[in-house]
């Protein structure tokens, strides 16, 4: 199981680069990196978030990269792991996984602060050949 959601953020500059280290204060990840750009403003962070489900026996890891620019934040979570099928599906339904509460904290912030949420929908190479 892997699912990709991509939102980019737009507003001012100031409330864009608080928001990554508000994040991870709020939802402290397993592990943290940091990359700064010698040569422009731009800040790249990559957190990774994994969580144990002992009912299903199986964890489930979100990888978070977000790009800082002056303009917007790009952010990009993979969730990988997990267990589908007859015995995780049913109990894997009511408890919010740290997928939600990463996506409840990037549309809770942005509307806090007025900041412009837009979420980037992938299309695939078959739906544009059609």
């Amino acid at each position: 199981m892997s699912t990709i959601s991509k939102f980019l953020v737009f507003g001012p500059a100031g409330t864009l680069h608080r928001m990554p280290e508000q994040l991870f204060r709020e939802i402290e990840p397993k592990y943290l990196y940091k990359y700064e750009s010698s040569d422009h403003n731009d800040v790249v962070h990559v957190a990774v978030y994994e969580e144990y489900e002992k009912q299903i026996n199986a964890s489930v890891t979100l990888t978070c990269v977000i790009e800082c620019t002056g303009k917007e934040n790009r952010f990009e979570l993979k969730k990988t792991g997990g267990r589908m099928g007859f015995r995780g599906s049913s109990l894997d339904e009511e408890k919010r996984t740290i997928d939600d509460e990463v996506t409840d904290f990037i549309l809770d912030f942005s509307k806090r602060f007025g900041l412009t949420v837009q979420e980037v929908q992938e299309t695939s190479s078959e739906e544009e050949q059609s």
